[in-house]
């Protein structure tokens, strides 16, 4: 195989518009794309920063019901910090915020439509 790296992870949810405003201004992720697609769909992609992997908003996916993607992981060099940041644009954490695991430390949230998104501290060492 000569796979180079992951480009995209689809995000499903209800309203492309109010996920992208969460993605951009709230995540502070760089707004890619947001063309139309046909006469009810548009591509609106969004990333991190000079990441190679984004993420596309989805609402064109019958099996990928919005809120139901688990488990998409943002690693952060300032994790205390970042939390701050969420916290005061209104970011709810589960399980009270900051977490201590084995492997480092992580927050939880939930973009506006449920998606679940871990912010973590890989341990260096």
């Amino acid at each position: 195989m000569t796979v180079t790296h992951l480009q995209l992870i689809s995000v499903p949810v209800r309203d492309q518009d109010r996920a992208r405003d969460f993605y951009v201004d709230v995540l502070g992720f760089d707004l890619q794309a947001d063309n139309p697609m046909g006469p009810d769909q548009r591509w609106v992609q969004v990333g991190p920063k000079g990441a190679a992997t984004a993420l596309t908003l989805v609402t064109w996916f019958p099996t990928m019901l919005p809120g139901s993607l688990k488990g998409l992981v943002l690693e952060t060099d300032d994790l205390e910090a970042d939390v701050a940041a969420l916290g005061a644009r209104g970011v709810v954490f589960a399980d009270g915020g900051i977490q201590d695991a084995p492997w480092g430390r992580y927050a939880t949230f939930d973009d506006p439509d449920g998606n679940g998104i871990v912010l973590q501290a890989t341990a260096r060492g």
